[in-house]
């Protein structure tokens, strides 16, 4: 019998038989589609828990936007906003918490805390102690690939070899991960769509998932009411579910077995459904 795909996390190992969903909860003013709807501790707890109720295998909150053109924040403003309700969902919720941050101080605070996933954008490249704080707390990993900062990352979208390109960064990222002293094993990976992509770009990524298949780790994708969404249907924010759920059955069928969404009922029929057409 041939062993069912796995990615190992601080705390348990999650199966990939099934295609896992990663709910989003962004606890920020400014996200591109829910800014400013979860800000609020009491808010973002009860999304938190109607997420898991909804069919969520993994919350993955974030307290910075890194939609396109989104200014940073501080690592303390940044703490401020997610430490309270990684702590306040303690015995709240019975699925991991991922905590999606390129900075090291607030990864390491928020596996203190209780989240057992660092979701870097950057793929462990803008912060050096980012592979170091993973690998302490021995947290599962998602590394993405990126081109610049959100500030920035949209005003170069082309490149000579895209699949080539971003290969090469998240095989990268994996060797980074794996020198500080975390288990391959922990290590999933994210093509990064709508990250320094043009509208084509994030499209033969998701065709040609296939190709990230041979570094051998889990493929996430997040192309949730994304922009190149509403360029291809013109739809705007809530109304790209339709886009996204067939964004997320491609990805599935080329090879993800993880989907970070917010619409995260309906996308759990589209990948269970997709699954079994496979």
């Amino acid at each position: 019998m041939i062993k069912a795909p796995t990615w190992e996390l601080s705390r348990r190992t999650l199966s990939l038989e099934r295609p896992q969903i990663m709910g989003i909860l962004n606890v920020t003013p400014d996200s591109f589609s829910d800014g400013g709807r979860f800000f609020s501790l009491e808010a973002a707890v009860e999304r938190a828990r109607e997420l898991e109720r909804e069919g969520a295998d993994i919350i993955d909150i974030g307290g910075e936007s890194t939609r396109p053109n989104a200014p940073a924040v501080t690592l303390q403003e940044e703490l401020g906003r997610v430490l309270p309700v990684i702590e306040a969902l303690k015995g709240e919720i019975s699925v991991p918490i991922s905590i999606d941050t390129y900075k090291a101080g607030v990864a390491r605070a928020a596996c203190a805390a209780g989240a057992e996933i660092v979701n870097d954008v950057t793929g462990l490249m803008f912060d050096p102690e980012m592979a170091a704080v993973v690998a302490e707390a021995d947290a599962g990993l998602v590394v993405m690939h990126t081109r610049g900062m959100p500030d920035s990352m949209q005003k170069d979208t082309g490149y000579g070899d895209l699949i080539a390109d971003v290969k090469s960064y998240l095989a990268g990222s994996i060797n980074l991960a794996k020198k500080a002293g975390l288990p391959e094993a922990r290590i999933a990976i994210d093509p990064g769509l709508g990250f320094g992509k043009s509208v084509q770009g994030n499209l033969e990524l998701i065709k040609r998932l296939e190709e990230f298949l041979p570094l051998g780790r889990p493929i996430l994708v997040g192309p949730s009411r994304k922009s190149f969404i509403g360029a291809i249907t013109g739809r705007d924010g809530g109304g790209r579910i339709f886009g996204t759920a067939a964004a997320v059955a491609m990805s599935i069928v080329h090879g993800a077995t993880i989907v970070r969404v917010h619409d995260v009922a309906a996308m759990r029929d589209v990948a269970v459904m997709t699954r079994a057409l496979m």
